[in-house]
């Protein structure tokens, strides 16, 4: 396997005040037979305040053994909420794409079968560049090159800014452009062909996102498949042995998160208000006596939300304290964490690679 991480944006191509020396890049997967492959990728998710692990090494590693080159785009997010983020992660997702196209020859894969799998906040940015791709321009050098995936996966996504919302995620990205955000209302029939699955118990982002999606793809006459699993909880990724044992890979996709905890324990956050400081000072144990590996910001939950939500009262402090809980038992006799021991879930993958064989785009 060829295995690298490469800079998305150039020097002076980018710019988030609350980056603080954060670049977005992909991480590829890529067989190393040179042969031309179908690409798939990998949006995690975060609640747009981080991006998670368990939705990224797992999720490519298994496409690419499915004979998929694979990437994982690590996107701008923020968890200090200093600043709405907007439309930059669109324009990450936007330029990843692209990034990708151009360089086809040298990743060795057909840039016309090219899809993208995201999940929860993963999955809206996935269904926001598939509704508003043809919004998203770029500079000379990438014009040429679409931005539009041939597919997209969404898994257990959060779509709507209305009734049934993430309601971190849409803080993260500014409220003022709900409408804008509500996936649902901006499908047409040239959106690309969408796979869609979640869990019919998920805690965290109800399952009337998954179902919204469906019907408007429906309506819209969009080639799509859904599935809803009966039982699960939020944040499965692709289930797998990987995932049961607990390793997700290297924590590349904290990068962003590190440097802002770094700027948190030199006083230097910009426009960050008291509160929130506390709040994450509270979260990532800082001022606390305690050992190195507890001080790590790059601690995981296998619910990918749950660590990204801000304290900002005591019930969502509460699910955030249960949620981590619950990711954080004890592995049974097999040394498989009992959070992803759904075999019905672990299927969808191959009902996934059947669905782009279909739209032969594997």
């Amino acid at each position: 396997m060829r295995y690298f991480t490469e800079r998305i944006w150039a020097s002076g191509e980018y710019y988030y005040e609350g980056a603080y020396g954060f670049i977005p890049k992909i991480t590829a997967y890529l067989h190393d037979d040179n042969q031309v492959r179908p690409c798939m990728l990998v949006v995690p998710g975060g609640g747009y305040c981080m991006v998670v692990d368990v939705e990224a090494d797992p999720v490519a590693r298994e496409f690419y053994e499915r004979g998929m080159n694979a990437f994982v785009l690590t996107y701008t997010t923020d968890i200090t909420f200093s600043a709405p983020l907007k439309k930059q992660p669109l324009k990450d997702l936007s330029r990843a794409i692209r990034y990708v196209r151009k360089n086809a020859e040298r990743f060795c894969i057909d840039a016309g079968k090219l899809s993208i799998c995201g999940f929860s906040a993963g999955g809206h940015l996935c269904g926001s560049i598939a509704t508003h791709y043809e919004d998203v321009e770029d500079v000379a050098d990438y014009a040429g090159f679409s931005n539009r995936p041939d597919a997209v996966v969404l898994s257990y996504p959060v779509i709507t800014a209305g009734r049934y919302t993430h309601t971190y995620s849409m803080s993260a990205l500014s409220y003022e452009e709900a409408e804008y955000f509500s996936i649902e209302k901006h499908v047409k029939p040239d959106t690309p062909p969408c796979f869609i699955w979640q869990t019919v118990e998920d805690d965290l982002v109800p399952v009337e996102n998954s179902m919204m999606m469906a019907e408007s793809c429906r309506a819209q006459g969009v080639p799509y498949a859904y599935y809803a699993f009966p039982h699960g909880r939020h944040g499965l990724s692709v289930c797998n042995d990987q995932c049961r044992r607990g390793d997700f890979g290297e924590k590349y996709t904290f990068e962003q998160l590190d440097k802002v905890i770094e700027a948190l324990k030199a006083g230097k956050l910009v426009n960050v208000p008291e509160q929130r400081i506390n709040e994450l000072k509270e979260q990532f144990h800082i001022g606390e006596e305690q050992s190195k590996d507890n001080q790590t910001s790059s601690k995981t939950t296998a619910d990918d939300e749950a660590p990204a939500q801000p304290t900002q009262d005591a019930a969502a402090g509460e699910a955030s304290e249960e949620a981590t809980e619950a990711a954080s038992e004890a592995a049974d006799g097999n040394g498989e964490d009992p959070f992803f021991l759904h075999p019905d879930v672990a299927m969808w993958p191959s009902l996934c690679e059947i669905w782009l064989r279909e739209m032969n785009l594997l």
